[in-house]
């Protein structure tokens, strides 16, 4: 298992990010990746319940980092479509798991899957996400500007 870089500010990742998820992701094989969460009662929606456009962030967040790979020469790609179902609500204050899976590649276009369960393993939401690849050569001076590091466990 190998964690995966957090950048700086990231709403989703970002350690730094005083109103983020600040959610660590680690590949746990080529092509999947995992974070561990609880979502905090701020983000709710209903009653007990995350709200629905952090439920798609989070998923489109671990379908892309499923294509990332080698984090010094990191795949980056672009989301141009998520399609989300959401199966059940997902609650807060409980823990929860996502996991992102890499789909096939064709020429830019780049496909994804990423599901958010319960701890009985229940499949709550889930996405298909068609990605592009946007990889460019990013420098090491450029990679410590957004804070693209590996953060220690909590």
């Amino acid at each position: 298992m190998r964690k995966q870089p957090n950048s700086r500010m990231c709403f989703i990742c970002g350690m730094d990010n005083p109103v983020g998820l600040k959610l660590a992701f680690h590949e746990v094989e080529l092509g999947v990746v995992e974070t561990n969460f609880t979502a905090p009662d701020h983000f709710q929606s209903y009653p007990g319940v995350l709200h629905g456009g952090i439920v798609a962030t989070i998923l489109d967040e671990v379908s892309g980092r499923a294509h990332l790979g080698d984090p010094d020469q990191p795949r980056i790609v672009r989301t141009a479509k998520l399609e989300v179902k959401y199966r059940k609500p997902v609650p807060i204050g409980q823990p929860l798991r996502a996991v992102g899976k890499a789909g096939p590649a064709r020429g830019m276009a780049v496909e994804g899957w990423a599901g958010i369960y319960d701890q009985a393993g229940t499949l709550l939401a889930e996405a298909k996400a068609l990605l592009v690849d946007s990889t460019r050569a990013a420098s090491d001076a450029e990679r410590q500007a957004i804070g693209w590091r590996i953060e220690p466990d909590q």
